[in-house]
């Protein structure tokens, strides 16, 4: 299954590498949103922080991958309406290694997406002090969200009749973090909507990174943000699964 899935994984890379544009189109619109906030709308913004890029990067990296998830859907819907998913099922290949291609393609490109975002951050004045141990932390983190998002994209992926249908889930995704603690402290928003924005994952998963990037008290939220993330990834990964099983036969 391990060469199988690699096979198919360079295949996929081999696409992404003839076409970069998809991975600096992605870091485009989170970038071009932590420009204006921080130098159009920073200094109007209270964060409690001294630096506001530093308290703006972890919802903006969300961003980016909510952002980059949405490729994955439309790599799985050309191989399905394109017919090179039946194809590969006639061949002597493990179902789940076509999957798994998919899923760990989107894994490494949102990877590269995130670094080309933590590398314009550095030259916007993003510092920390987290040691090795906080930034491994961080990325794990960072993954299991790619991995939880995009077994979620696997579904309409398989499922979507359009292009557009494959790719609109996404939008309520890259949003949600404007209703969450990455751009403004919940403490500031209107009862109803501050209810909201404290009990969505994204807050958590928010609060989580930037206590680990800024020393900071990571208490009860890393807890809350891998479960948010390993839940959403086993009911995306079971949804997922039955629906490939159904569609393929």
């Amino acid at each position: 299954m391990k060469n199988q899935t690699g096979v198919l994984l360079a295949r996929l890379m081999r696409n992404i590498m003839r076409s970069p544009d998809t991975i600096i189109t992605v870091a485009i619109t989170p970038i071009m949103m932590m420009l204006l906030f921080v130098y159009v709308f920073g200094g109007a913004i209270k964060a409690g922080t001294g630096s506001y890029v530093n308290y703006l990067l972890p919802g903006i990296l969300l961003m980016a991958i909510a952002s980059g998830v949405a490729y994955t859907s439309l790599r799985l819907f050309n191989d399905v309406k394109g017919g090179l998913m039946a194809r590969f099922i006639t061949m002597p290949i493990k179902r789940s290694s076509i999957l798994w291609a998919h899923v760990l393609t989107s894994l490494v490109s949102n990877a590269l997406t995130v670094l080309v975002v933590f590398l314009v951050a550095l030259l916007m004045g993003f510092r920390s002090n987290a040691d090795l141990l906080s930034w491994l932390a961080v990325a794990g983190i960072l993954g299991l969200f790619t991995l939880a998002l995009t077994w979620l994209a696997v579904i309409p992926g398989l499922t979507a009749n359009s292009m557009e249908g494959a790719t609109t889930y996404s939008y309520p995704l890259i949003f949600l973090p404007f209703i969450s603690s990455a751009f403004v402290p919940t403490e500031t928003m209107p009862r109803i909507v501050r209810a909201f924005a404290e009990n969505q994952p994204v807050t958590s998963i928010v609060n989580a990174i930037r206590a680990l990037l800024y020393n900071g008290a990571v208490g009860s939220d890393i807890w809350i943000a891998l479960a948010w993330c390993v839940g959403i990834m086993i009911l995306s990964y079971i949804i997922a699964s039955k629906q490939f099983k159904r569609q393929l036969g």
